[in-house]
């Protein structure tokens, strides 16, 4: 219960600054997505401690909120969070990994895949790590997979490891229709950021919005903030 409130803060604080823009965001992906149907978000950082797994989090709830069907797919395999965050058990004989290195069209998914204390989230938490998290991610099992539950869900948001020394987060972009990136008020480097774009650039996949975290407000509070693609190709000197 502690950990929820604490982390969740679209649902402990649903008037607050940061609450106002997770759902400014959520907004703001639908004006940028008309034209397609979006059915998998993944959201990312350049480093580990930017967030992400704090942002994904209440970006579910707030889809959850619109009364949209969400799978959480807590896909850092490494150092995955989301079942601390929604106090679920992240047990060793089910989770992502498991799913990927198991699957089958016939598969029951209710062994690795449970509710949370949200009606409309349900968590798809690691697994235990895995010796290969790349070769699983980019599995024709994995594409088989998300295929299934995009049948199943309204949404399926995906917190994905951080990009930088790490392929993971690539191969998922891949197979997502949104991809957003997690940056940190005063951690996160300019060179950093346009690493992240590099390795995007290089691999023909777009960025779609970059989420500035953690900026101070009245000297004590944070929020977060979207920024769209085309702000941080264009402007990136003003980050």
């Amino acid at each position: 219960m502690g950990k929820r409130n604490k982390d969740l803060i679209i649902n402990k604080n649903p008037k607050s600054l940061f609450a106002e823009s997770i759902r400014s965001i959520r907004t703001n992906l639908a004006f940028a997505s008309l034209d397609k149907e979006v059915k998998i978000i993944m959201n990312t950082s350049p480093e580990a401690g930017d967030g992400k797994s704090f942002v994904t989090a209440n970006l579910a709830v707030a889809y959850a909120q619109e009364n949209k069907k969400v799978l959480l797919i807590d896909a850092d395999l490494r150092r995955g969070k989301q079942h601390e965050i929604f106090e679920v058990m992240n047990v060793t004989s089910g989770g992502y990994s498991n799913l990927m290195l198991n699957y089958r069209d016939t598969i029951s998914l209710e062994k690795y895949i449970f509710p949370t204390f949200d009606k409309n989230i349900d968590l798809l938490p690691t697994g235990p790590t895995p010796p290969n998290p790349v070769e699983l991610l980019g599995s024709e099992n994995n594409r088989r997979l998300l295929e299934r539950l995009k049948k199943k869900y309204d949404l399926i948001i995906m917190d994905c490891a951080p990009i930088i020394g790490l392929s993971d987060s690539i191969i998922l972009a891949t197979l997502s229709d949104i991809n957003l990136i997690t940056v940190s008020c005063k951690k996160t480097k300019m060179e950093n950021l346009e690493r992240v774009k590099k390795l995007f650039d290089q691999n023909n996949i777009k960025i779609n919005g970059v989420i500035f975290n953690k900026a101070q407000v009245s000297g004590n509070g944070y929020y977060s903030y979207y920024y769209s693609n085309e702000y941080y190709v264009d402007k990136p000197g003003k980050k």
